[in-house]
């Protein structure tokens, strides 16, 4: 037994505390005089022989290790994030509360995802529950992530490509990378797919999860295929979307069953825990519930001011006519007669194809007449040179084409080259109808062309108006995001603008990522708007996810996206956190044609039950009302005459009420998003983490004391705070990375100047150091090692109050 207390009881009496040294369990015992007379003291199983301070380091380093249990956002303090209570309580009341992380995080664009992802990755991470990581992301977001999971969490990740794994034939990337970040449309691909199944991950992230759609069991898209294969080979996952539903429960109930199969099959029993807000597996918060932590009013109150601020919408009606007027009607016919014809063939795949390939030109007409006049001279020099190969034509298999949902979410590019295929494929067929079409088809081109050298578009001077009306004009300061569907209508407005003396730039699908310093990459336009040297951005969808453009608060969507997700994806690059102005955006609508009139009914609709309910989560949760497609399919049925334009409205705004958004903004969709943040608590637990929090003078106090071990020169920085200036790093050191869990990057050669203290270190552009950073971790982790004698000998302190 070991005495741990003795406390006299009465004259000759004593209590004395003692622990088992097996058992280790407490007991109580009263003895008298003659007892403790009689008592052995057995010898120690320690000789406290051991070097005192290799010990105190040893304990220090093993408590650094273990911080985390202590400190309930810990991998928050040596984050470079300051992030919101919504955030905190997603992670650390939900995420890290889960035995397993199978979770949908669908808050709303601009809500500050990647932050809560790279949080989820730091904390794992430091509780050894995660090493070999997979983000699974659109192309054009690839570099995005690796940037901000590098500044904010210090995480390195390699972004995987195509000629990565070319250039590396016989070599399974996916097993030899711990830390990936790949495209979704590279990993779906057929020739990809086998390697990846063959990695397994420990936690997988996909951005934009939305892409992994499945219209029913019968119609799962590559992605969704993908997005199975992900679930099966994983321990962790968790899908990131702002549109998590598409106004389909059977469609979102296929999206949960990406998490897990067994537990979301049913769709009454999702609709349930969704509506009792009992749904473990899903989180969703509108951009209306965020809100900053309290601050101190003058009048002594305490106020959580919201995050975002207000959003205008505004219709930028117009009319054309005119020449321009008659260009519509002729094309409008054409498309009709070319539908109706396809419908009347609809078991023949080719006549599909003629149907798709007409709804994408009405879409082009719409955008603006330079882009309809490329799609008329593409189509009619195809059909000449088809007359040349017309056998070889006939031969050519149709393309298997896209669901419609599935069609929304192409990039450019996909889109630019589907279109260019089923041009090719729906070129057989009569001679004589061939040539028909072509001298159609040049006429309408020439008028076209005509219009555009007028100078009379209506769409364009609309613009212009708007515009001087804004002060673009007379405020070269101004920034303006302007989004179009089509790379033409891109190329025609870059030219425009020029020409009226904007600074213009530009993004578009066919841009690579690039660098901020790299002319002509996205990354460089984002960086050349947020500095002002650009002040118009023209963007096509590329730009609809991902980007961060706060900077700007005017919006204009010179094309109306026939999926309404859309125009909240666009609005979540300007409305976002860090937004300090209302947002304004304009809608541009035709008002005399039947595409326009349609949207802007749908328009004036939102706007109304936007007004009724005073809620901006309107628009947050339309797709849950409007299914992405309907717009598309509407049309497209009116087209193939299968409707009347006296339907088109019922049919669009069929459920658009405001009973059915109340219902849904109040219960259904937003699931655990109807409970509002408990501030009280997140604000009591924020003060008691920075109360516990590993402060930067015992992190600097530590590595001096370990490096003398190490033999590490740690030249102390004067006038910096917690500062050195790191000589070689040692071999000794270098041995921790052979480690199976290191799970962090090669120490290198020699530091730069490096601090413990966050505010020293991004005021003077150095190296940050803290738990997790890998010569942190290897001073540790030697100073662990060291005291290991020390350990099986004890050690004396002295008491020097005593």
């Amino acid at each position: 037994m070991l005495v741990e207390t003795v406390r006299e009881n009465g004259s000759g009496v004593w209590v004395v505390g003692m622990v088992g040294q097996r058992s280790e369990r407490f007991r109580r015992v009263t003895l008298t005089g003659d007892d403790i007379a009689a008592l052995k003291i057995a010898d120690s199983m320690l000789s406290y022989s051991g070097d005192g301070r290799r010990l105190r380091l040893a304990l220090q380093a093993y408590a650094l290790g273990i911080a985390y249990e202590f400190d309930p956002y810990f991998g928050l303090s040596i984050s470079r994030v300051d992030p919101l209570p919504h955030q905190l309580e997603a992670v650390y009341d939900h995420l890290l509360k889960l035995p397993s992380v199978r979770f949908l995080l669908a808050d709303d664009a601009g809500a500050g995802k990647t932050i809560m992802a790279g949080l989820l990755i730091r904390e794992l991470k430091l509780r050894g529950l995660v090493e070999r990581i997979l983000v699974v992301c659109p192309a054009n977001l690839s570099f995005q992530w690796q940037r901000e999971l590098r500044e904010k969490f210090d995480e390195r990740f390699l972004v995987l490509k195509g000629g990565d794994i070319r250039d590396q034939f016989g070599v399974n990337q996916w097993m030899e990378r711990k830390r990936v970040i790949t495209s979704l449309d590279l990993a779906k691909r057929e020739e990809i797919l086998p390697g990846l199944r063959q990695a397994h991950w420990d936690l997988v992230v996909v951005d934009e999860a939305h892409r992994m759609s499945a219209r029913d069991e019968s119609h799962k898209s590559q992605r969704y295929r993908l997005g199975e294969l992900l679930r099966d080979t994983s321990d962790h996952m968790l899908l990131l979307t702002a549109t998590p539903h598409k106004g389909d429960p059977h469609n979102f109930t296929l999206f949960l069953q990406l998490l897990d199969p067994d537990a979301y099959g049913d769709v009454k029993s999702i609709r349930e825990a969704m509506d009792q807000q009992r749904a473990p597996f899903y989180l969703r918060r509108t951009k209306e519930a965020m809100v900053y932590f309290p601050t101190r009013e003058a009048d002594g109150t305490w106020t959580a001011q919201p995050v975002f601020t207000k959003r205008i919408a505004q219709t930028a009606e117009f009319a054309i006519d005119g020449a321009e007027f008659e260009l519509y009607r002729e094309i409008t016919r054409f498309v009709k007669r070319q539908s109706q014809r396809a419908a009347d063939e609809s078991d023949n795949p080719r006549a599909r194809a003629v149907g798709f390939l007409m709804s994408l030109y009405q879409r082009r007409l719409a955008s603006s007449t330079h882009a309809m006049r490329r799609s008329l001279e593409n189509r009619a020099k195809r059909l000449e040179e088809g007359l040349k190969q017309a056998r070889e034509l006939v031969r050519t298999i149709p393309p298997d084409l896209p669901d419609w949902d599935e069609l929304d979410e192409f990039e450019d590019a996909e889109r630019e080259r589907l279109e260019r295929m089923l041009e090719a494929v729906t070129l057989a067929g009569n001679a004589e109808h061939v040539r028909e079409e072509v001298a159609e088809l040049r006429q309408f081109a020439e008028q076209a062309k005509a219009v555009e050298r007028s100078g009379t578009e209506a769409k364009l001077k609309r613009l212009r108006r708007i515009m001087e009306a804004e002060g673009f004009f007379d405020r070269p300061d101004k920034r303006l995001l302007l989004f179009t569907e089509f790379k033409d209508t891109l190329d025609y407005l870059m030219e425009r603008l020029a020409e009226w003396g904007f600074r213009v730039g530009c993004i578009h699908g066919g841009m690579k990522p690039g660098s901020r310093d790299e002319p002509g990459t996205r990354l460089h336009a984002e960086q050349q708007f947020r500095e002002g040297g650009i002040q118009v951005l023209v963007a096509t969808e590329a730009a609809g996810e991902g980007i961060n453009l706060q900077c700007c608060h005017i919006l204009f969507n010179y094309d109306i996206p026939w999926n309404p997700n859309r125009l909240e994806q666009r609005m979540g690059r300007i409305h976002r956190y860090g937004q300090q102005r209302d947002c304004l955006i304009f809608n541009f609508v035709a008002t005399n044609t039947i595409e326009g009139r349609v949207l802007q009914r749908l328009l004036d609709k939102l706007q109304e039950i936007r007004d009724a309910l005073d809620d901006d989560a309107v628009f947050n949760v339309v797709g849950e009302v409007l299914p992405s497609a309907r717009v598309e399919r509407v049309l497209r049925d009116y087209y193939a005459g299968r409707l009347g334009e006296s339907d088109l409205e019922e049919r669009i705004l069929r459920d658009v009420d405001e009973g059915h958004f109340r219902a849904i903004c109040q219960t259904a969709l937003e699931g655990l998003a109807a409970k509002k943040l408990n501030l009280d608590l997140l604000v009591e637990r924020r003060a008691r983490a920075r109360e516990r929090r590993v402060v930067p003078e015992t992190i600097s106090r530590f590595m001096g004391e370990a490096a003398k071990d190490a033999a590490l020169a740690l030249k102390p920085v004067r006038r910096l705070p917690h500062t050195f200036q790191p000589g070689r790093t040692p071999i000794g050191l270098k041995r921790y990375e052979r480690d199976e869990d290191w799970g962090l990057a090669e120490l290198a050669v020699r530091y730069p100047r490096l601090s413990t203290d966050r505010k020293t270190a991004e005021a003077n552009n150095l190296e940050w150091v803290t738990p997790g950073h890998p010569l942190f971790e290897a001073l540790r982790r030697h100073g662990y090692d060291s005291g290991q004698d020390a350990f099986a000998k004890g050690a004396c302190f002295h008491s020097l109050a005593h």
